[in-house]
Order: C-alpha cells, then structure tokens, then sequence
C-alpha cells in the first residue's frame, strides 16, 4: 500500500519557541525513522507528510494515501486529537488508530470517565474543577490527586499533585489553570499498584499483548507515574510484566473499557489499585506513543516477546479494514476546491 505518515516533530515545535512540557506529546525524529522502517520492512511504500497543516496542504494540492498512518497528537484544544482523523474522515481515507470521537473523548478524561462509569467499569471518584466556586463544591475524601483535564504524557503530573489537606487543594488546581489553560480533574487518590495494558485490535478482536507493572524506584518522584518519571523512566522506573492474577483483572477491565468506549487497532489502558486492591482504570491512551524503546505500548510488546515490526503489522492489519473505495460524489465535491481537476471528477475518475 501507499501509506502516508502523519506526526508532530518535537524538534520542529522547540525550534518554534514552544517549551519542553508543551511538547512533551510529540515524537521524536527517530520514532517517525522507526515507523516507516517498519512500513518499508513489511512491503509498504510510504510518504511523510507531517502535521495537520501539512496535511491540509497535500489533500488540497490532490494528495492521496491508501492509507495514512497517523500519530498526530495536535497543538491546541481539548479535540487536537482528534484532528488528523476528522480531516481524513472528510476525505474518506483510512487511518490508524481510533476515530474523531474516540480521540476526543479519550482526551477528555472527566467526560471519558463519565462514560466508563456508565459502562460499569470501575473509576476513581471525581470532580472537574473549572473555576474558584467548583472547590468549594468537591466533597471527596483526601488524599486527592489533580491532573488537567485534557493532557498525555503525564504533563502537569508531579509530586504536588497529590494533596493531602484542603488547603493544598487550591493551588494546585489553580497552577493547572495558570500553566494549563484549562480545568483540573479532581479525583480520589488510589494508592495501589498500577499497571499499563497493552491493547491490539479492534471491537471483539481486540485482545490483551500483556500488562505491565509501574514500579517506582527510590529517587524517582513519589507516588505516582509523574511527567518526570515518565520522561526519565529508565532511570527512575521500572516495568515488570504483571503476576497472572492481577494481570487477569487488568486485562478484563481494560478490554472492557477498550471495547465500550470504541478504541481501534492499538493503545494502553492504564490502571490503579485502591487500599483494598480494587483495580481502577485512571484513563485510556488510543494514541499511543511508538518509541521502540521508550514508549510504553513497545515496552509492553518487547516484553511479551512481540517484535516492534509485528507491533506495526498489527496496527495497519487492523485499520486496512476500513479502506473503501471513495464515493465518487465526494470526489466531485473535493474537486470543485481544486483548479484543474473538475472535469475529472465529473467524469467519475479519481484524479490522484
């Protein structure tokens, strides 16, 4: 197939004056070098596109992909996600990974809990802090934890964000509001062991790779899995694959949650025990990261002994299930945008 390669480069923002946690999301040059490596590897022929302004530019220019393998996290806004997909979408091509509605749910972790709690699955209790009046409105027990709303990465995640007394509650939340330029998600503390899923497929072929535990060495940040951590987490972290009982657990839930809320072709689904040993799952990742070596879904797979190649065929495999061919009115809609190409598209043919 011809598949196009859609990404936000860290280096590119940097060099634009953008911070080191403002891009924390984005990839690096060589897990873009390791994806399309992969795609060569496995008879792939592949064009790098770039960012969603990149892309809009090629689509108007008449570009066309069988298939666009997308990892595109988007600057600004609680949808940015949900970008790359949409603009696809519109133009009935292909991608990988989870759908427009799917990424923006998923960002919004407040709303995607929400739907988690109606599907029954376990989540921590919560509140969503948008202004001074919503603190004084949250009733739930300390310790509480504060993250934002809509970020990855662990961004906005260190050892203050959890809060032990009510006069913390404040300015956490409020530096959230100041860095982040958006609400905090309040929530129950869970103090147990948490553990990553690794997720291949879509709907009912969706299936477990294996579950990883997050073990916290002595010098890392306490408590949690913070953005510190996570950036250094060779030095700071260790990854054990889990004992088969909670192991069990994890993957049920985190098939659950996967499945209900409609996640595709791959991601991770991270979780956490409360004081009893209840597991919880904290949020859902249907972007994932896919560093071969740094990223957690890669971890996961080296780990139970699946090659980042076969990590990549599975993830293409499972999105070549949703090329169709275009309809032609759409063609002829696109073209009208398009000097040059309207006599093409009248005549029903594609004119990429």
């Amino acid at each position: 197939m011809y598949v196009g390669l859609t990404y936000d480069l860290r280096s590119d923002y940097l060099a634009a004056g953008f911070g080191e946690e403002e891009t924390a999301e984005f990839d690096r040059a060589d897990t873009v070098d390791a994806i399309e490596a992969a795609l060569n590897v496995l008879g792939h022929t592949t064009d790098r596109i770039g960012h969603v302004h990149a892309l809009v530019r090629r689509l108007a220019r008449g570009d066309r992909w069988d298939l666009v393998f997308n990892i595109a996290e988007g600057l600004q806004g609680v949808a940015r996600e949900a970008q790359v997909p949409a603009v696809l979408e519109a133009y009935q091509i292909a991608c990988t990974f989870s759908d427009p509605l799917v990424c923006a749910l998923s960002l919004d972790k407040a709303t995607a809990k929400r739907v988690l709690r109606d599907l029954g699955v376990p989540t921590a209790p919560f509140f969503v802090a948008a202004c001074e009046a919503d603190l004084e409105r949250g009733d739930l027990p300390y310790p509480l934890f504060v993250k934002p709303l809509a970020e990855g990465t662990a961004k906005g995640i260190d050892g203050q964000s959890r809060v032990e007394r009510p006069e913390r509650l404040g300015p956490v939340v409020r530096r959230i509001w100041r860095e982040f330029h958006q609400p905090a998600l309040v929530e129950t503390f869970l103090p147990g062991r948490e553990f990553t899923v690794g997720i291949t497929g879509t709907g009912g072929r969706a299936e477990a790779v294996a579950t990883l535990e997050i073990i916290l060495r002595a010098s890392a940040e306490p408590h949690s899995y913070t953005y510190i951590n996570k950036e250094r987490c060779e030095e700071l972290c260790d990854f054990a694959l889990a004992p088969p009982d909670w192991a069990r657990q994890a993957e049920e839930l985190a098939l659950a949650a996967w499945r209900g809320l409609g996640c595709r072709d791959a991601g991770r689904v991270d979780l956490r025990a409360d004081a009893d040993g209840r597991l919880h799952v904290l949020e859902l990742n249907p972007l994932p990261g896919l560093h071969p070596t740094h990223s957690d879904l890669p971890m996961l797979c080296t780990a139970a002994g699946v090659p980042y190649v076969e990590l990549i065929r599975r993830i293409v495999a499972s999105a070549s299930e949703r090329i169709r061919p275009p309809d032609p009115r759409v063609l002829r809609l696109a073209a009208q945008s398009r000097p040059g190409v309207a006599a093409a598209a009248a005549s029903g043919r594609p004119s990429w």
